[in-house]
């Protein structure tokens, strides 16, 4: 079966021909660039935030985590939901829900109730996660949809970034709850643009055919497994660079922190070149192969005897491999769908295990590192992005498959 088909009737002609809506397209975008500021919001602000409540450096990480903990265990049901109630509404309630949470945080006085609003905030942003990727397949032309997908997957550095560069300067002139309220607000504001702008209502939202079936998402499996592998053993190496960098070579906290802010952009720019790679025809399979590169990137950054430079430099091949790959698992999930209506659960599956490796990968550098030393984390990468690589060459395989023209 054709999988850019998206119901049980074949579409007309013109439906494949339209071009793509890029203005809807890019405040789309920036719905989940403003929901990943807010996922990011307390990483300027913890210490004061740890200060004021009274939290132990435990219960920060907890209140940090929370949001990426909710998708590692919500995001398969979540994509169900999503599709139950559309894309569309799915996204504004995701805004709105991280906009109330972001305001009820505000008022939070201890630990228990800042957990508490944090994981609601977890729920909008997995529904935020979900819908976004969902919305640009149907929003773009086929021509069109790897190099939009593409875009798609740096909304995380480029919200966290954003967050973290006006977090500081926000937190230093409105403290900490007003910094929390200026997030809240812009998020509100982002969930009233987006429902002005998207289509609403039944006649104008994708007609969805049956559910999918667990036989049905095991191309977006494979590519979940993948997801994350990846993330479990290259996202922690940027977590937890500023810690090796003060450490090891001795480095400033704020110098630490400003350098790792720089080398988490270059995500960025690896998402970019993975849209403009597909456009030009590679096969998904061939770009697989670019992840190989974080196992000398990793021995750069912990092997024995290596200096702040090179450190550096394989942090910055890491940080831009990790952007690379998520961007080609999110542009080769329409490839190996069964049919294009199955791309909410098919999300779902994917925010999941990216979740589950982004929420693991720290604690378990921190175990290995803590143990036998930075040196040992160099075989776990290795083991990790072998296998990663290997899941996304599988994956790859019907991907890259002829299909027929749509037209």
């Amino acid at each position: 079966m054709d999988p850019r088909q998206t119901s049980g009737t074949s579409k007309p002609r013109e439906e494949f021909q339209r071009r793509s809506q890029w203005v809807t397209i890019l405040i789309v975008y920036i719905g989940g660039v403003v929901a990943a500021m807010s996922l990011g919001k307390f990483a300027s602000v913890g210490p004061v935030v740890a200060a004021q409540l009274g939290l132990s450096l435990s219960q920060l990480g907890w209140v940090i985590s929370a949001v990426v903990g909710v998708g590692a265990v919500a995001g398969l049901p979540a994509g169900y939901l999503v599709r139950r109630f559309g894309a569309e509404r799915s996204l504004v309630a995701g805004l709105v829900l991280i906009a109330a949470a972001g305001a009820a945080s505000v008022a939070a006085g201890d630990f228990a109730w800042m957990l508490a609003v944090r994981g609601i905030e977890g729920i909008g942003y997995l529904l935020v996660t979900i819908s976004c990727p969902a919305l640009i397949l149907r929003l773009a032309r086929e021509r069109d949809r790897g190099t939009a997908l593409s875009i798609w997957a740096t909304f995380v550095p480029v919200g966290l970034g954003a967050s973290t560069l006006a977090g500081g300067a926000a937190g230093s002139a409105v403290g900490w709850r007003g910094w929390i309220g200026l997030i809240a607000g812009l998020t509100l504001v982002m969930a009233l643009t987006v429902w002005i702008r998207l289509p609403r209502g039944p006649g104008r939202r994708a007609t969805a055919g049956p559910v999918p079936r667990a036989r049905a998402l095991t191309g977006p499996a494979v590519l979940a497994a993948s997801f994350c592998l990846a993330a479990l053993v290259t996202i922690p190496v940027i977590v937890l660079l500023p810690t090796l960098l003060i450490e090891q070579y001795g480095c400033s906290a704020a110098a630490a922190g400003a350098v790792t802010s720089m080398i988490s952009l270059l995500g960025v720019a690896g998402g970019l070149a993975v849209g403009v790679l597909l456009r030009r025809g590679a096969p998904v399979g061939v770009l697989a192969l670019c992840g190989l590169l974080v196992v000398p990137a990793a021995w750069l950054t912990y092997g024995d005897d290596g200096s702040r430079a090179a450190a550096l430099a394989g942090a910055g091949i890491i940080s831009l491999v990790n952007g690379f790959l998520g961007a080609l698992v999110f542009a080769a999930l329409p490839l190996v769908l069964e049919r294009l209506d199955h791309a909410d659960v098919g999300n779902g599956v994917v925010a999941q295990a990216g979740s589950l490796g982004s929420l693991l990968g720290p604690p378990l550098f921190g175990l290995v590192a803590g143990g036998a030393g930075y040196q040992a984390l160099v075989p776990v990468i290795a083991v990790g992005i072998l296998a990663a690589v290997g899941s996304l060459l599988l994956a790859g395989r019907r991907a890259d498959r002829p299909r027929p023209s749509a037209g």
